[in-house]
């Protein structure tokens, strides 16, 4: 199948909102394969001329357009999935990640991250990227490998939520930072409006779990993504929070402002998961995350905190 693709313009993106009401930029058939080019960047955060970045042409002309913003990230959608009606679930396959510029930024900034009261001042890097090796260097003279994936991958939330923050990942998926989800894995979101319209940004070159300082590598990326709906069965809905899979994992997601409240959502899924996978209990189930259920933190500098389980494939099923 022909993939569709779609550039990142001012006529194609959004800047920091979220919202039910926003028109498609296009329509698929359920199944169908979608590119979608995201940027990434503020004006504010561009290197300086002469510093040897060029800013991609796609991200200056949507910076010359002066498009409304509302803070957060430039997402590229959304695109509505023929069908997509609320209680479905739309299964996003990340079926290729590729890296759009040769540099990337990182930085930290007053009030924000997961020390501010540590760091009250401003810090910006910007970081050099090798797109053939697949590595960016820091100016200290480390090497890190890249793990790209998007940092923001969602569907319009529930309409009666109205125009929200990119910022805070809730169960319309949205920044979830989750650096498990790249090249090869799938995104489960349960439909909470018609159409899903999925949306992708926030590209992240590599970043550490948690994500302390409130950025990763941040970079514009290009991903390729293949968009199947499930339609639910009777009245109940097919899933109620964002799930993914990963070639060797299974994973569930908490998020809530409260660190303790988002694990304790991330376990309470698993043990869901579990129990309507397998022939478990849900006593034998909670026994099990704890033998062999992994959590991670997987970010703490988005207002709404998150936790995610990976359970390995192949020890219950």
């Amino acid at each position: 199948m022909t993939a569709h693709r779609i550039a990142a313009t001012p006529q194609t993106v959004r800047w920091g909102t979220f919202d039910a009401a926003y028109p498609p930029v296009l329509t698929v058939p359920s199944g169908a394969t979608v590119v979608l080019e995201c940027v990434s960047g503020s004006p504010e955060v561009m290197p300086p001329p002469g510093s040897g970045f060029a800013i991609p042409p796609a991200l200056a002309a949507i910076h010359a357009a002066d498009i409304p913003r509302a803070g957060g990230h430039i997402l590229t959608g959304p695109v509505a999935v023929e069908g997509a009606e609320p209680g479905d679930m739309l299964e996003v396959k990340v079926e290729k990640i590729e890296l759009g510029a040769d540099w990337g930024f990182c930085g930290f900034r007053p009030l924000a991250g997961t020390l501010p009261e540590d760091f009250p001042e401003r810090f910006l890097t910007h970081i050099p990227v090798d797109r053939a090796a697949r590595t960016c260097r820091m100016p200290y003279g480390v090497e890190l490998k890249l793990a790209p994936f998007f940092g923001v991958m969602g569907v319009a939330p529930p309409p009666a939520y109205g125009t929200i923050s990119t910022v805070q990942p809730r169960e319309h998926g949205g920044n979830l930072d989750n650096k498990e989800i790249g090249e090869g894995s799938t995104l489960f979101l349960p439909v909470w409006a018609k159409g899903a319209l999925f949306s992708a940004g926030d590209g992240h070159g590599v970043q550490g779990d948690g994500e302390v300082c409130i950025n990763a590598l941040e970079i514009c990326l290009t991903g390729t993504f293949t968009l199947t709906l499930h339609k639910k069965q009777g009245a109940a809905p097919l899933l109620a929070y964002p799930r993914a899979e990963t070639a060797t994992h299974y994973i569930t997601m908490g998020m809530n402002e409260d660190l303790d409240l988002a694990m304790k959502q991330a376990l309470r899924e698993m043990i869901a998961f579990i129990c309507a996978r397998s022939n478990l209990s849900r006593q034998q189930a909670y026994q099990f995350c704890s033998l062999a259920v992994d959590f991670h933190v997987t970010q703490t500098v988005n207002g709404e905190k998150g936790v995610h389980g990976l359970l390995k494939k192949g020890l219950l099923f």
